[in-house]
């Protein structure tokens, strides 16, 4: 397992936080998502996954969401 943190712009509510996590979600191998909601700012999305996701892949599904995918930090492989 694989945990990535990602930076997401532009979500302010717990609606926002539910159609990330919807749409991420959808990804092959995805197993959990957690939001640090920043309303207005940017706010941390954790995913944890069987292996690596490809960053494209989850841009997509953010922006498909409504928001904006601005950076990713490799997480932990357990």
């Amino acid at each position: 397992m694989t945990t990535t943190t990602y930076s997401v712009t532009g979500m302010t509510c717990g609606h926002c936080t539910a159609a990330v996590t919807e749409e991420i979600s959808k990804l092959v191998g995805v197993q959990q998502v957690s939001i640090d909601l920043n309303a207005g700012g940017t706010s941390a999305v954790h995913v944890t996954s069987e292996s690596s996701l490809d960053e494209s892949a989850v841009r997509e599904a953010v922006d498909e969401a409504g928001y904006e995918l601005a950076t990713s930090s490799p997480g932990v492989t357990a």
